[in-house]
């Protein structure tokens, strides 16, 4: 009976393990919270390189169906390098990955959306400057 209570407690560790280190891995996906590690000397300590490391199992597929920021993925690989490592001190470098994390995910949606669409749907203008207003009248 006991066997089975430390059984147990193990799963349940297990479980919230998991947990802990899909919303720490998605985490990544956020350039600001890279840059806010870095700030903090995170990024220099060996046992989180070390940490980051051992977090590529989420790029298997059997983990990776669980992210919903697949972003992640890329930021955790640039993580593996300590030259971007060091620059994500930088203030400038942190607003370069979040600008083009934006655009991205701009493009992506934009991109999707008119892959979803039937062919016979027009497609929403994509800014608005591109309202067709009419023509004044005097």
């Amino acid at each position: 009976m006991l066997a089975a209570k430390v059984n147990t407690e193990t799963e349940e560790q297990n479980r919230i393990r998991f947990q802990v280190e899909l919303e720490f891995v998605q985490c990544l996906a956020n350039p600001n919270y890279i840059h806010f590690l870095a700030q903090r000397g995170y990024l220099k300590e060996q046992t989180f390189v070390n940490y980051i490391k051992y977090l590529q199992y989420w790029k298997e597929p059997d983990y990776a169906r669980y992210l919903k920021y697949p972003m992640c993925l890329h930021f955790l690989e640039l993580l593996q390098h300590e030259a971007f490592r060091r620059e994500c001190v930088s203030a400038q470098v942190c607003k370069f990955m979040d600008d083009q994390a934006i655009l991205l995910w701009q493009h992506y949606t934009r991109r999707r959306t008119r892959t979803l669409q039937p062919p016979d749907t027009p497609v929403p203008p994509t800014t608005s400057n591109s309202i067709q207003h009419p023509p004044r009248q005097p």
